[in-house]
């Protein structure tokens, strides 16, 4: 049984080592300028900002549907074997999935217009790795089980579908108040594609019933693919000790993938007290031409093992039998490999809101350059409280993935803004987060995580993240 568990443990960590990327406790918080990356079109209410280099946005998050690590190594007393065999083989299903991403900011900042103070502008670089891979459900129980008790079973080979990236992106963006209730945003991103590697759209399936002249005959019927870039000189550097920072700083700066995207963004008052955004991310694709290495097994095959018919075998006693087999085997379904170039789209996100601002403090929180009127435009920073919803969806190879928050905001004067968060999605039911946003004169600190109930025990735990950042933030008039 040792030997038949160790390949769904590999399938097993894969699984439980991935991200999530939903920011509801950022998204709308307007203290905090690193909001605009989440939404262009966010109202902004400072002259300009600048993010302190490498840690003015800092993110990353865990998540699993199905599963805890808790639930397989915990020490309960219960046998590995038979919590891999309940838990996971016989439990999760080829929707269950890990997904998520990582964020680091090396250069962040904006300012407003001299000119045209309704324009307000942001830059920036950062670096972001994803990985989504979805529970290989029919190849865990051909790994763990074997195909010997399946008779007549199909394992259907499309249950095998993971990708990952790590990229690094550059950034412009431009917001502008319209109208006294309306205010737009959008953004340019030019990536730059370190690593790349992608395994989805497979199809076809292997099964194994009664033969004719053997015992059993095996069919595979396969079109399956493995892509990839910037992994094998990655490799490559790894193995000869030396040179991994450099690739990377390479690739980073336009020597890797070539790639385009946009967001947009929107923020429109309803009345004086009710606003709703809205705002698309990442709509964009990436051109993979450097270090590719694609693999693909695609045909149709049924052997019956090998097959020995007597007395003709006798007459050569120096065949092999297993090398014809195999030949036999890669003639019918061929195992290739290629360089040729490919496309990917970036997993595209949609985020909305509706919020109600109430108990006004009679001041806003900071001084604004710009052309707001006080009784103009989206005063979310004049009233002590804010509440209301948000809605994230994000586009995945199995359909799209949702998640519904309820928040509440609190400002105490200019100095303390909290936010909470109630968040209900495939992950989990009663993810509670917290964010705060201090502002100690021009030096802005922002802190906040997610499922914070989860904390004590974080291996058995569906979903965990933090984010933080240092600003400097100018509120002053010029």
């Amino acid at each position: 049984m040792k030997s038949s568990l160790f390949p769904l443990i590999i399938l097993f960590t894969g699984y439980i080592s991935s991200y999530a990327q939903n920011k509801a406790v950022l998204y709308d918080f307007q203290e905090i300028p690193q909001a605009l990356m989440v939404n262009p079109g966010m109202n902004t209410f400072y002259n300009w900002y600048a993010g302190v280099p490498f840690i003015s946005g800092i993110y990353a998050a865990g998540a699993t549907s199905g599963l805890t690590v808790n639930d397989i190594f915990a020490a309960d007393g219960l046998d590995i074997n038979q919590k891999v065999r309940d838990r996971a083989v016989n439990a999760l299903s080829k929707r269950d999935e890990v997904n998520g991403i990582f964020q680091v900011d090396i250069l962040n900042g904006g300012f407003r217009g001299q000119k045209d103070p309704a324009n307000f502008y942001s830059f920036g670089m950062y670096v972001e790795g994803y990985a989504l891979n979805y529970w290989p459900k029919d190849l865990a129980i051909l790994a763990y089980e074997g195909n010997a008790d399946r008779l007549g079973q199909r394992f259907d080979l499309n249950d095998l579908n993971a990708s990952g990236q790590f990229i690094n992106v550059f950034h412009f963006g431009i917001n502008r108040q319209i109208k006294n209730n309306l205010t737009l945003g959008a953004r340019i991103k030019l990536y730059s594609g370190i690593l790349d590697f992608n395994s989805t759209n497979n199809s076809g399936y292997f099964e194994t019933i009664v033969g004719e002249n053997n015992l059993l005959r095996n069919t595979l019927v396969s079109d399956m693919r493995l892509r990839s870039s910037g992994l094998d000189a990655l490799l490559d550097a790894s193995d000869n000790g030396g040179g991994i920072g450099s690739l990377l700083t390479k690739r980073g700066f336009f020597g890797g993938d070539p790639g385009l995207g946009f967001d947009l963004g929107v923020t429109y008052n309803l009345n004086k007290q009710t606003v709703i955004t809205g705002s698309i991310l990442d709509i964009g694709l990436l051109y993979h031409t450097s270090d590719v290495t694609n693999y693909t097994l695609e045909g149709a095959a049924s052997v019956e093992g090998v097959e020995i018919i007597l007395p003709e075998a006798l007459s050569d006693p120096n065949a092999d039998f297993w090398e014809d087999l195999v030949n036999e085997i890669e003639e019918l379904i061929p195992f290739e490999e290629n360089s040729k170039n490919y496309v990917t789209l970036r997993p595209i996100k949609f985020y909305s809101s509706i919020r109600y601002n109430f108990g006004k403090q009679g001041q806003p929180t900071a001084a604004c350059d710009c052309d707001n009127q006080p009784d103009s435009g989206d005063r979310s920073l004049y009233y002590l409280n804010s509440l209301g919803g948000q809605l994230y969806v994000i586009n995945r190879p199995r359909g799209p993935q949702f998640a519904v928050t309820a928040f509440y905001q609190r400002r105490f004067a200019k100095v303390l803004a909290l936010k909470a968060t109630y968040t209900v999605d495939k992950f989990t039911a009663s993810n509670i987060g917290l964010g705060m946003s201090l502002q100690a004169g021009p030096v802005n600190l922002y802190i906040m995580g997610d499922n914070l109930l989860s904390y004590g025990n974080i291996a058995d735990s569906n979903y965990a993240s933090l984010q933080l950042g240092l600003n400097i933030i100018s509120w002053e008039r010029n």
